[in-house]
């Protein structure tokens, strides 16, 4: 009888080692998980910065709010840290908001398939998606947001601090703050939805190539508004005709404002587009032809 007691519970350990894990069904992401995931990959950033992982850690800590509503298995929700927990770097809002909504819709995805037991999205897919799409988006957002965005509300609150306001100072980081946070929770909702064609999206789609022409437009707008107030080149080049002085500057002045420093930046444009981004032989030959033509007393 006891032989047989153990024969049983023997066959029954075996039967429970075949039979698969059951894993729950995952929670539903909401617009407030996106938000918390978003909000605590932003707020966290450069918190944690470390040379083996780099930004991993705060991206790790951005989507622990929403993994841990799709893992309800403990072993699972422990290997979702430790694959987010890789080498990990890329631009905050663009590249960071997106690849959150688009890893957020991708472990959802694998979550549902583990717990209906389908074939599941593999851990290797995931992660290699983070890793092939944060270069090519950091790019797109170091040249907006640093490039850009930056620069144009530097411009605006200028006047301020030209005038001894503490405003000046605050207004830009503060305004460009809260702009960024707002399209990078847009970007975070686009790449969930998306999931893993959020980057085409954003490289080749409509709407996002249109805002990406709109702010280039809008930069080079302010960067022209700069230049003609904050760049100084004035003529002192006079001459007389029949006892007349004509005096360059002020015909200038009449015909169009802001000449000089418009011809100067053209140049400079010009010489860079065609010499490469040279900035310090291109600095150096401007102040070469500066100095030639100060000593003549042209400009």
């Amino acid at each position: 009888m006891s032989e047989t007691a153990d024969i049983q519970a023997t066959n029954d350990e075996a039967v429970q080692e075949d039979t698969p894990k059951r894993i729950p069904q995952p929670d539903k992401i909401t617009n407030k998980d996106l938000m918390k995931s978003w909000f605590g990959w932003w707020w966290a950033n450069e918190v944690p910065h470390t040379f083996d992982r780099m930004l991993a850690p705060s991206f790790c800590f951005g989507l622990i709010p929403s993994l841990k509503k799709l893992y309800k298995d403990h072993d699972e929700l422990a290997k979702a840290f430790q694959r987010h927990l890789l080498f990990f770097n890329t631009q905050a809002t663009w590249g960071g908001g997106t690849l959150t909504g688009v890893t957020i819709s991708l472990e959802e995805a694998r979550a549902k398939a583990m717990a209906n037991g389908e074939e599941a999205i593999s851990e290797d897919m995931i992660n290699n998606t983070k890793v092939g799409l944060m270069g090519p988006l950091a790019g797109i957002g170091d040249s907006i947001d640093s490039g850009t965005v930056q620069y144009i509300f530097i411009a605006i609150f200028l006047p301020f601090a030209q005038k001894g306001n503490f405003l000046g100072a605050l207004l830009p980081f503060l305004c460009f703050s809260i702009a960024t946070f707002i399209y990078g929770y847009y970007l975070t909702k686009m790449g969930y939805t998306l999931g893993r064609n959020a980057a085409k999206e954003i490289m080749t789609g409509g709407r996002m190539a249109g805002i990406i022409d709109g702010l280039g437009v809008m930069g080079l707008y302010m960067m022209g508004i700069l230049a003609g107030q904050y760049i100084t080149v004035k003529s002192y080049l006079k001459f007389d005709i029949n006892q007349k002085t004509f005096d360059v500057q002020k015909i200038l002045d009449t015909i169009m404002p802001g000449m000089l420093p418009l011809l100067t930046v053209v140049l400079l444009y010009l010489y860079f587009q065609k010499q490469g981004l040279k900035i310090t032989r291109g600095l150096l030959y401007l102040t070469g032809a500066l100095i030639v033509l100060s000593i003549f007393y042209i400009i």
